[in-house]
């Protein structure tokens, strides 16, 4: 009998395992919401004309990925000139732009997000926070916790920003999440907003739950994303006790 997984398997889709027993989830798009687009867009003031830096793009050619990655990717799909030479310094910029943006509080947390974590958190589920940015891990702190503390003491594991070999939508930076927390990939589950971090989830054989915020549902899909809602909220989270990402029911 051959030892190759099923196609659903592979790709990340909902199929059903003993039991999902830790969640990883990406922090911007998903845990918060943060000005990493309006920085990336603002960056480009001098490069070329911001307001190319389309929402699309952000989503399908930066979300998710490493820092300098992002950027070459950014200016590559933007036609501008020498971007390999230029991606460093416009990934700079960046940062300094997104780091006033923070200060000036520009980061919030989505309530379903907070839920869910927090539902998860009730049913023993371990929790990991596994963000290419490396400013995951200080958004988190900013943000309160209802009993005291901040978001990011729900966790139990946070390895965002932390170097891997490859970047998502490599799967080190997942797989890197699972081991911290003692689990087998087969048993995690990844929240994601982002076509590379589907992808990632993809790669490191877990499930993937894509959440459309801005309507793109078929994009997270195409991806490979086993179930794609709009909130968290939509998520059945007992069917996790079956192995499963479901719906909730009418």
């Amino acid at each position: 009998m051959s030892s190759t997984p099923p196609d659903d398997e592979i790709a990340g889709r909902s199929t059903p395992t003993a039991r999902l027993t830790s969640a990883i989830f990406d922090v911007d798009g998903v845990l918060l919401r943060s000005p990493h687009e309006q920085a990336w867009r603002e960056a480009l003031d001098g490069i070329c004309d911001p307001s190319r830096f389309t929402a699309q793009i952000y989503q399908t050619e930066v979300a998710g990925k490493p820092r300098l990655d992002g950027a070459l990717a950014a200016l590559t799909i933007l036609g501008v000139p020498d971007a390999g030479t230029r991606a460093q310094a416009y990934a700079i910029r960046k940062q300094a732009r997104l780091e006033e943006l923070i200060a000036a509080g520009g980061v919030v947390a989505f309530p379903d997000a907070v839920r869910f974590a927090v539902a998860l958190k009730g049913r023993g589920l371990r929790l990991a926070a596994a963000s290419s940015s490396r400013n995951a891990t200080a958004m988190m702190r900013s943000i309160p916790g209802d009993g005291g503390g901040s978001l990011f003491d729900l966790f139990d594991a946070d390895v965002s920003g932390r170097a891997v070999p490859r970047g998502k939508p490599a799967p080190d930076l997942f797989l890197l999440a699972a081991l911290e927390m003692q689990a087998a990939p087969a048993s995690c589950f990844v929240i994601e907003d982002a076509p590379a971090g589907i992808a990632a989830a993809r790669a490191a054989r877990m499930q993937a739950l894509g959440v459309a915020r801005r309507g793109e549902t078929d994009l997270l899909a195409t991806a490979g994303a086993g179930l794609v809602v709009a909130t968290l909220d939509e998520v059945d989270v007992p069917a996790l006790d079956l192995g499963r990402l479901d719906r909730c029911g009418p």
